[in-house]
């Protein structure tokens, strides 16, 4: 299929994306960071009200961007097309939306978007801003019913972006608007199907193929598999593979209230969009159920890609409410809903109302910090194991892990070197941590960065730490990495050489043994697990095949360890 988009050069899609939508909404929305990855409404931080924030890949307009203003999200970061942003992106959309009362994340249950937020989140909780998550997991045929919270977030996030930004406008604490963005969650079902496929700005090819005359129900807004493919079927028949899903799992009663979304994935006309809601209004009339509040048209794309999704609400008489509260953005508008006022420059700094927002200053010792010397030297060498890592990964992974691993390296000793001499380690780690997590963006990313912030914070009260530290900070790092990705020993992730170099630093008195002994335990990690089959992340997908494979991260490991050893010696 060739490519015909009217865009300009694809690397600068995204950035020319966000920079016209300022242009387009200045009333609207305004910027939080340099490089317009973040954008919040444009009066905020809303004083004394719950912040929302949520975000994504690009490539799904209106879904994520067109849903910043006045009774829905307050802030939002964006990544790549169809890529998580950063940490980085997400902690400033965080602190531009909060107003004293806290931020609640709302965004769709993908995996590199869950461990960027929660990174995001534990940067923001060090500088005093409290957040909440809720995801959106409303796609029914993404996982099975037991299942539910695995399921993907799809179009069906509009709604709890409208009840609980109705929510937060009226002044509920971060815990109510919070329960009512998971009850909307809870009472929201999706499906939809895929008629032609998605070609991204960068590669210029189609994300998966159809036959002619083919469809395919259950796919997901990035491509993602669906259950069943076959020829095309009527609207009708469509519609009533839809309903048949979504009414056996939210099952309404007669006189019950719902909401119903018909939404384009982005090259359906508005025209057959009708054909459906026309054939769900027949279905839902028939048992009885009415429909509250009808929405139909394009709430959630996948760039130009042919087909439609079905939502249904489940309404209580405070989702109702909610529901139908005014709100209005760039690309949704209902109700009465003037252009807010500017945030003006009295009204201070994000979270001025509560001291917080801003990122601390870095506190200075009087003493040059060995660790910050140290790291520096470290990470000018790592990039030079990028290849190394990038064949690796490309065996059981997706072949990112090089890249991940030099960029992230290049961009903590750029940011280490701004930093005083004297810097405090716990400001070091955290330094570290953002820097390498921002990089680019990624599971192994998020999940070293939040490791490394949980070292900072085991160590923001010492005026001081040495190499009888290290076992403990590596133990707050392993600790962390585990109740983000869920691994366990055995599962043949870097978890297994963070585990082992953990028990060679127990007791370690010299800094130069114990960067030797710890660079020799994480070798015997990677050698000893390398006969296992890999039990988490994408590795896990190849099954048998990685059996005799070296994993990847433990790998990475193991060469930042070796770099510390031969800096240190």
């Amino acid at each position: 299929m060739a490519l015909k988009k009217i865009i300009n050069r694809p690397e600068d899609f995204v950035d020319e994306v966000t920079e016209s939508l300022l242009m387009a909404h200045p009333d609207r929305l305004r910027a939080a960071t340099a490089d317009r990855r973040a954008l919040v409404r444009a009066d905020a931080p809303v004083r004394g009200r719950v912040g929302i924030v949520t975000g994504g890949g690009s490539g799904h307009l209106p879904l994520f961007l067109g849903y910043v203003g006045q009774g829905l999200a307050t802030g939002v970061a964006v990544g790549n097309v169809f890529s998580s942003p950063s940490a980085e992106q997400i902690a400033a959309a965080t602190r531009a939306s909060h107003g004293g009362a806290g931020v609640l994340y709302l965004y769709g249950n993908y995996g590199g978007d869950v461990y960027n937020f929660d990174l995001a989140g534990d940067v923001v909780a060090a500088e005093g801003i409290e957040t909440a998550t809720v995801l959106g997991t409303d796609d029914v045929l993404s996982a099975p019913r037991g299942k539910e919270a695995t399921r993907r977030g799809v179009a069906g996030l509009f709604f709890a972006y409208k009840t609980a930004g109705a929510a937060a406008e009226r002044g509920d604490d971060l815990e109510k608007v919070r329960s009512v963005a998971q009850r909307t969650v809870d009472a929201t079902r999706t499906m939809g199907v895929g008629l032609s496929p998605t070609i991204l700005p960068a590669a210029g090819e189609p994300t998966f193929t159809l036959d002619e005359g083919e469809m395919e129900v259950g796919i997901g807004i990035h491509g993602e598999p669906g259950s069943h493919r076959g020829p095309l079927e009527t609207a009708d028949q469509i519609t009533d593979r839809f309903l048949t899903e979504i009414l056996g799992e939210l099952d309404p009663e007669a006189g019950d209230r719902v909401v119903v979304l018909v939404n384009g994935l982005g090259s359906t006309p508005l025209e057959e969009l009708y054909l459906i809601y026309r054939r769900v209004h027949q279905v839902l009339g028939e048992r009885g159920v009415v429909i509250h509040r009808r929405y139909i048209g394009e709430f959630a794309t996948s760039l130009e890609m042919a087909g439609a999704s079905v939502s249904v609400l489940l309404l209580d008489d405070e989702l109702a409410e909610l529901i139908d509260a005014p709100a209005a953005s760039p690309f949704f508008g209902q109700g009465n809903t003037p252009a807010p006022s500017a945030r003006t420059e009295e009204a201070g700094a994000p979270g001025a109302e509560s001291g917080a927002g801003a990122a601390p200053a870095v506190r200075r010792t009087g003493s040059v910090s060995a660790l910050r010397t140290t790291l520096i030297a470290a990470m000018e060498r790592m990039p030079s194991h990028a290849e190394e890592l990038r064949l690796l990964d490309s065996r059981l992974g997706d072949g990112d892990l090089g890249i991940t691993v030099s960029s992230g390296a290049s961009a903590v000793r750029e940011v280490l070197l701004t930093l005083p001499e004297d810097a405090h380690h716990a400001d070091v780690l955290r330094a570290a941590a953002t820097a390498f997590a921002a990089a680019n963006p990624s599971t192994f990313a998020a999940l070293t960065g939040a490791g490394l912030l949980a070292a900072a914070a085991e160590c923001e009260e010492s005026d001081s730490i040495s190499v009888r530290d290290a076992a403990r900070l590596t133990a707050a790092v392993s600790r962390r990495v585990r109740e983000r990705g869920g691994a366990e020993p055995g599962d043949k992730t870097f978890v297994d050489g963070l585990l082992s170099v953990e028990e060679a630093l127990s007791g370690a008195q010299d800094p130069r043994a114990a960067a030797r002994d710890a660079a020799s335990a994480a070798g015997r990690a990677v050698e000893e697990t390398s006969g296992l089959t890999s039990a988490r992340g994408r590795a896990a997908w190849v099954g048998e095949r990685g059996a005799g494979e070296r994993d990847p991260g433990s790998v990475a490991l193991l060469r930042f360890l070796e770099e510390l050893r031969d800096v240190l010696s």
